[in-house]
């Protein structure tokens, strides 16, 4: 059976749905979502299959799986006495009479025994593996990843890195009605447990297969929403997707379109959408989200994503094509959605979710809102515009306070906010993404276990912390407001860029009455995801979704 591993002491609660792809099928709507098959496999010698992938850190590591595959290996090693480069990574179609495919694709991870090697190693051979796979002109690959000790979960990231490959956007799949997916099915060699020298670290779910399922349909959905153009993505098309894709689920569903309501309930956002409401695609939607699960609640988990569909800087206009992959600004939101997608097939115990998708458009036009004006939040605090391109805390400030509000009289209430929220974070940490507690959430630990979870799953979480200068510096320079929105500048030219909007949000929703010494501390854990899905037009890796699957499906 295939497996996945990580440490089961962090495990408290799991109620996994075991599940074939036909089950699955059931969610499909006709243009929203797809599926390549998924089986598992326990033999080479399967004429199911018309390529065998091999994904390895070395050749000499092949000999651990000997009896299954002892065939596979000596065509390998032949191949190294003329391509001395095997180990080095990359990847290779090898011509192999003795299996019934006659066809093997080797990717090489290449080594993982240094310092600061990570999984994620595991993920690009799985991406090269995929890309080359495409190449070949097969249809149903079987993917062997040999276990690793050092990282347990190698054969999750390498089987996620070659799906990735397989993705097809959404505007393709409408095009051609009768779309056919990059692959028929793929196989996933079950690796026994006596393979592994750490047997007690075996994940007690049916199969690695079972969770692929729920993570490619988790993926599949955010690429979805998070690629797709500002045209088909606009406001009205996410809701439209939403709806047509949550319609038969556990998940509920609520999208407040009124403008008057979020002019009224979301004063901040509606500031952002003004110059597009009379384009009825182009109006603010706030598309709401709710999971319960099954049993007694134990915590409530209230996440508010970042959905602007383009860009433009507003009235501080993006210019020298510092626009260009701007329709990425969602992607906060399609993470949050595809949480849910997963959050709908694995139906973790005991938790209760709430999300927020703050979808809107910050256009360029004659109602533009503008710098020097003066805004009043849903908490009452009132805000002096900087600078319209930092457009994306005012997207979600108002629903951060309308969460809180519902945290009051919730069990075990934590907070998230998740977004694209400044370029800083991408200068100071790259692919990673910042997580930042407040007082609450930094005395449960929490950004720390965010971090430890994507070391695990190879999305990793860098832990920045708040400081009472973050605070100090959105303290309003004049009378007529309470805080400042940004600095004048951009955040790559700001001291502490992406740290200081985070402190912003804890003060325009009115978090900064729950803290620690307050009479109701709740948690609130700020991610800015930055470019950690990937460069534009690239197809993107969705990120940190997985980390939080694990952390709210697996761990919680």
């Amino acid at each position: 059976m295939a497996i996945l591993l990580f440490c089961p002491h962090r495990i408290k609660r799991l109620n996994f749905s075991i599940f074939c792809f036909r089950f699955l099928q059931k969610f499909q709507c006709d243009y929203c979502f797809f599926m390549i098959q998924l089986i598992s496999a326990n033999s080479v010698d399967n004429n199911t299959f018309d390529v065998i992938v091999i994904i390895s850190d070395s050749v000499q590591s092949l000999s651990t799986l000997d009896d299954k595959f002892s065939e596979i290996r000596l065509a390998i090693e032949q191949f190294s006495n003329v391509c001395c480069s095997l180990n080095c990574g990359g990847d290779w179609l090898i011509h192999a009479e003795q299996i019934p495919s006659k066809r093997i694709i080797y990717s090489s991870t290449g080594s993982i025994n240094n310092d600061f090697d990570d999984v994620r190693k595991y993920l690009k051979a799985g991406i090269s593996a995929g890309n080359r796979f495409l190449s070949t002109g097969t249809r149903s690959p079987l993917l062997i990843t040999l276990p690793t000790d050092r990282f347990p979960n190698a054969q999750l990231a390498s089987s996620i890195g070659f799906l990735h490959s397989l993705y097809t956007p959404l505007l393709l799949r409408e095009k051609n009605k009768n779309f056919i997916e990059k692959a028929d099915l793929i196989g996933i060699l079950e690796i026994k447990k006596e393979y592994f020298n750490k047997t007690e670290n075996l994940l007690p779910v049916g199969s690695l297969v079972d969770f692929l399922h729920a993570i490619q349909s988790s993926f599949n959905l955010c690429r979805d929403i998070g690629d797709g153009d500002p045209q088909r993505m606009s406001p009205f098309g996410v809701a439209k997707y939403i709806l047509e894709t949550f319609k038969d689920s556990t998940i509920k569903v609520n999208i407040i379109e009124n403008k008057d309501q979020i002019m009224k309930e979301y004063p901040l956002m509606a500031a952002v959408s003004r110059c597009s409401d009379n384009i009825e695609e182009y109006r603010a939607r706030m598309i709401w989200l709710e999971y319960i699960g099954e049993g007694e609640l134990t915590e409530t988990l209230f996440i508010v994503g970042k959905g602007v569909t383009i860009d433009t800087g507003g009235a501080n206009l993006k210019i020298g094509g510092s626009m260009y992959g701007m329709s990425r600004d969602k992607y906060g939101s399609a993470v949050l959605a595809g949480f849910f997608r997963a959050l709908d097939i694995l139906k973790p115990s005991g938790i209760k979710v709430i999300g927020c998708m703050c979808m809107c458009r910050n256009s360029i036009g004659s109602n533009s809102y503008t710098t020097d004006e003066i805004l009043t939040a849903r908490s009452g605090k009132t805000i002096h515009i900087t600078n319209t391109d930092a457009e994306g805390r005012l997207a979600i400030a108002d629903a951060l306070a309308q969460m809180k509000e519902r945290a009051l009289n919730s069990p075990n209430p934590h907070l998230l906010t998740i977004a694209t929220l400044t370029g800083h974070v991408c200068l100071a940490y790259g692919h990673c993404t910042a997580a930042m507690d407040n007082g609450p959430a930094r005395a449960a630990n929490y950004a720390e276990q965010l971090r430890q979870t994507g070391d695990l799953f190879g999305q990793p979480v860098e832990v920045s912390r708040l400081y009472s200068e973050d605070f100090s510096f959105h303290c309003s320079d004049i009378q007529t407001a309470d805080l400042k929105q940004s600095d004048v500048g951009p955040s790559v030219q700001t001291r502490r860029g992406h740290q200081g909007p985070a402190a912003f949000l804890i003060g325009a929703s009115g978090l900064s009455e729950c803290g620690l010494n307050s009479s109701h501390p709740i948690k609130y854990t700020h991610l800015d995801i930055g470019l950690v899905m990937g460069i534009y037009p690239g197809c993107s890796l969705p990120s940190p979704l997985l980390t939080l699957i694990a952390q709210f499906c697996l761990f919680f």
